[in-house]
């Protein structure tokens, strides 16, 4: 190759590789400086509903990678609940919140544009499931308020661990196995992508109490039925939910 067309071909990639390098340079990182939490998840959270659905992105930047797209409905039909972690906005002006996202693999977190939900909604309440010791706990701004046995998932089938949120609430009709009502969470249970829902770990009551506590269930959360009475009128949506 002539040295001429050498240089042009050099030149060529550098005029494109240039422009490559520089937009990712210019993005901000995954926690910019500037940064503002709103939610502690465990005395004070924010949760909003989509208002747009616009996606998720890895950083709060629209050249980012995306990592999700909202959506507006849970796998219930319920509205969709997301919880919203620290906002920040950028040079331009713009406000981007870090958010929470119900999907596969557990413990997605991205940025949205501040457009992309509706308003902020404020929750004080925690709800803590010790898969050790068999307990659920609910605390409110940091105090316990309530505390129950309870029965999760197996050996073959468990509970997964980490930090959820709960996305929706229903009672349920009939004498069934899930008893008089039923939490919807954030969380997805591992082996159990083929599950009616997509696996979504729920906790609801049960028609086997002898079971709990114990280590019965597919992945969910098992309450004796008094007891997920008292929880659901107690934890809110919204309300984050730690399993340890």
């Amino acid at each position: 190759m002539h040295g001429t067309t050498r240089t042009a071909v050099l030149a060529l990639v550098l005029a494109a590789l240039i422009p490559a390098s520089a937009s990712a340079a210019a993005l901000p990182p995954a926690s910019p400086p500037g940064t503002v939490r709103l939610s502690d998840e465990k005395t004070t959270t924010k949760w909003a509903h989509t208002a747009d659905l616009q996606p998720v992105f890895s950083r709060p930047s629209g050249s980012a990678r995306r990592v999700a797209h909202l959506r507006l409905l849970t796998e219930d039909g319920f509205a969709e609940v997301y919880v919203v972690l620290a906002s920040w906005k950028s040079p331009a002006g713009n406000t981007w919140l870090k958010i929470r996202v119900p999907k596969r693999p557990n413990g997605l977190t991205g940025w949205v544009r501040e457009s992309a939900l509706s308003q902020l909604h404020t929750v004080h309440t925690l709800v803590r499931v010790n898969k050790h010791t068999l307990r659920v706990t609910l605390y409110e701004r940091g105090k316990k308020r309530f505390s129950a046995r309870i029965g999760v998932g197996k050996a073959s089938t468990p509970t997964p661990a980490g930090h959820f949120w709960i996305r929706e609430k229903f009672r349920v009709g009939g004498h069934t196995l899930y008893g008089p009502r039923a939490i919807g969470t954030s969380a997805y249970a591992p082996y159990l992508t083929d599950w009616p829902g997509g696996g979504v770990v729920g906790m609801h009551g049960t028609n086997q109490p002898e079971l709990v506590p114990g280590r019965p269930s597919h992945g969910c959360i098992r309450l004796h039925n008094s007891d997920i009475l008292r929880l659901y009128q107690m934890a809110s949506v919204g309300t984050p939910i730690d399993i340890v």
